[in-house]
């Protein structure tokens, strides 16, 4: 095998990143390790445990949908959404909205005499972004089209500005957002939304995005799409009911759903992400070399 100094010089001379030249030099016969292998030989102190108090259960007819709320970025409308999980304002809702490649969106389907508001608010400043000081940032090396850098804090994916000093989160699949009006303020958590298409980051800072989904996003993923313009359902027989919104704190510690999810900051993580750029297995021919931060997987498992 060559020597790392000759596969360097070939990487600069032919502009390709270092670590495609040298995995391209690397013999066929080397084992493959793939994202799934690392996930499930990680350690246990590369998993972390939700906290109850900010895991939403969402039920609806086909299943249960886990949420994991991201009170770092949106505190305000964290509290909201809480208190109206809480006093059930989401109980007998429905998903009105399901938008191919983009939402699934749930909401009051009354417009015209929609439900009161008992505990929480029905508006709140927006949060699209927050001061960067104090996050704790895993940054991944490669550009971004929409932001200077990119990368996770606390196993959201995230974005950040230097010279700004902000950051915010990114519309990457699972994630979850208040649907608003055309004023910024007019949201706040009594729509919300999930993403179900390839990363919208068009939208990134113009929607407070509150969570992602854990667990149960093909319940949603793979609901009829709305035939109505931008993907609302035309007839009321075809939303999807809501049973109920629950805090995960709220309900007997016997009944929850038990995950965790790999941190971020983890070695077991870096190396998922080394996976994703590089994938090397029996069926890949040619090595990606980069990865977009959405499509870095962010593992969870049942608690083992």
């Amino acid at each position: 095998m060559k020597s790392s100094a000759h596969w360097i010089a070939i990487a600069s001379a032919l502009a390709i990143p270092w670590s495609v030249a040298v995995h391209a030099a690397e013999s066929p016969a080397t084992p493959a390790v793939t994202a799934a292998d690392i996930i499930r030989t990680a350690p246990a102190s590369d998993w972390r445990s939700p906290d109850p108090e900010n895991l939403l259960y969402m039920d609806i007819p086909s299943g249960r949908i886990v949420i994991e709320l991201a009170p770092a970025f949106a505190p305000r409308h964290v509290i909201n959404i809480r208190a109206l999980a809480r006093e059930g304002y989401y109980d007998g809702l429905a998903i009105v909205r399901v938008q191919d490649n983009f939402v699934v969106q749930w909401a009051d389907p009354d417009e015209k005499n929609p439900r009161p508001v008992k505990t929480g608010k029905s508006r709140l400043p927006a949060e699209f972004s927050r001061d960067a000081a104090g996050l704790a940032f895993d940054l991944l090396p490669e550009t971004d089209v929409y932001a200077p850098e990119v990368g996770f804090v606390g196993g959201f994916p995230a974005a950040r500005d230097p010279a700004a000093h902000r950051a915010w989160l990114l519309h990457c699949y699972g994630m979850v957002g208040a649907g608003r009006d055309n004023d910024a303020d007019s949201g706040g958590g009594t729509e919300l939304y999930a993403v179900i298409g390839h990363a919208p980051r068009h939208i990134d800072r113009n929607v407070t995005l509150v969570g992602r989904v854990l667990q149960g996003i093909e319940l949603l993923s793979s609901l009829p799409r709305g035939s109505a313009e931008m993907g609302f359902y035309a007839q009321a027989g075809e939303r999807v009911p809501i049973r109920s919104v629950r805090v995960a704190a709220d309900i007997d510690p016997a009944q929850r759903v038990n995950l965790e999810v790999m941190r971020t900051d983890s070695e077991s993580f870096r190396r998922v992400t080394e996976a994703r750029r590089n994938r090397r297995d029996p069926w890949t021919q040619v090595m990606a070399g980069h990865v977009e931060v959405c499509n870095v997987p962010l593992p969870v498992r049942v608690r083992p």
